[in-house]
């Protein structure tokens, strides 16, 4: 049976827009289907837009550090540097934090006291010691959303804006789509790229939801005193109560909070704006004069907390690409890469992609 498209991807953030080109150059027809009226509005366009090869964990890392190389090549990674703070006390755990990642082959060093008040002036002194990752980047999230976009565009993909899935059903060995807006198309396979939607749109497909659960992250714009420099580095606590990093003479601050939301446009609360500020207070002696700017985001994170790649084990023809929780930017190039593979029968390639598998669910 002949369909208009051999592929068709729900969703058109960084994982959706970035497996449609990768799909695109493999000379697959794709339709990129967005619900909203534009690409990457919900967690996507609220990155807190960095690169670090510990965030994560273990299971994620061989995906940003596949991905680096690429978003270097193509001038998408700022120099930064990231630094994990660990209390007084907390140093044997810091020291196994970094030997499991210095394992990997990430770059890791610890610092002591002395070197943290270089790195991050007006410390506090229950802050004893450090883990400095010096590859550790800044990402330009809307630059790489933009160049998967013109890809996927460029090798034929056509965006549809605005276009809710209502409804999937199988047409011989494919789907048929109906859309919110009454359009209809027909693919030979149904790429689950829905993000936070992502269990809705397997329940539309006839699939069993993964337990793709989405979180509220907040993320606020401070003005403080002094002014967060450019040379400051991400700053990250171990035990991940808060993260900071500077942004064009602010600081972005997050309270590192996981809120369990249904899927929506999520806002941010005033007590997760608090609590971050609480918590920065209690790193540095600096004064936050104003909030200038605050947001919240969605991040989705399947039942283990790693991502899903891969076709589904019971429903034909349908293939996940969803759980990408707050990691999605950093590893979009190896993700997409690993997943058409996976589409497309092709060898996989360096990264071994039965840890991301949904057979690993039953």
């Amino acid at each position: 049976m002949t369909f208009a498209y051999d592929v068709a991807v729900i969703g058109a953030g960084m994982a959706g827009a970035s497996l449609a080109a990768a799909l695109g150059s493999r000379g697959r027809r794709v339709a990129l289907v967005e619900a909203e009226g534009r690409p990457g509005y919900h967690a996507t366009g609220r990155s807190a837009a960095f690169w670090t090869e510990s965030y994560g964990g273990p299971g994620v890392q061989p995906l940003t550090s596949a991905s680096g190389p690429w978003l270097r090549q193509h001038g998408f990674l700022t120099p930064r540097g990231a630094l994990t703070l660990a209390r007084r006390g907390d140093e044997a755990e810091l020291a196994a934090f970094a030997a499991r990642f210095s394992a990997l082959g990430v770059r890791v060093e610890l610092l002591a006291r002395g070197a943290l008040e270089a790195c991050v002036p007006g410390l506090r002194q229950d802050w004893a010691a450090g883990a400095l990752e010096p590859d550790c980047c800044d990402i330009d999230v809307a630059g790489v959303h933009q160049h998967y976009l013109a890809a996927a565009a460029k090798a034929g993909a056509q965006l549809l804006c605005g276009a809710r899935l209502a409804a999937a059903s199988r047409q011989g060995s494919g789907w048929r789509l109906r859309l919110a807006d009454g359009r209809g198309l027909d693919a030979a396979i149904l790429v689950n790229a829905a993000g936070a939607w992502a269990d809705e749109v397997a329940a539309l497909a006839g699939a069993r939801p993964l337990g793709i659960r989405p979180f509220r992250r907040t993320v606020a714009q401070l003005r403080t005193l002094p002014a967060a420099t450019a040379s400051l580095p991400l700053v990250l606590d171990l035990h991940e109560q808060f993260y900071f990093k500077p942004e064009n003479g602010r600081l972005w601050l997050s309270p590192h909070d996981e809120t369990p939301s249904p899927p929506c446009d999520a806002a941010p609360e005033e007590i997760d704006v608090a609590t971050a500020i609480a918590r920065l207070e209690a790193v540095v002696d600096w004064r936050v004069e104003r909030v200038e700017h605050k947001w919240a985001g969605l991040r989705s994170f399947a039942p283990d907390r790693l991502p899903v790649y891969g076709f589904d084990p019971r429903v034909g023809g349908l293939f996940w690409f969803a759980g990408q929780g707050g990691f999605g930017i950093q590893t979009a190039p190896a993700a997409a890469d690993l997943a058409a593979r996976l589409l497309c029968g092709e060898a996989t390639g360096a990264i071994d992609p039965g840890p991301y598998l949904p057979t690993r669910f039953g």
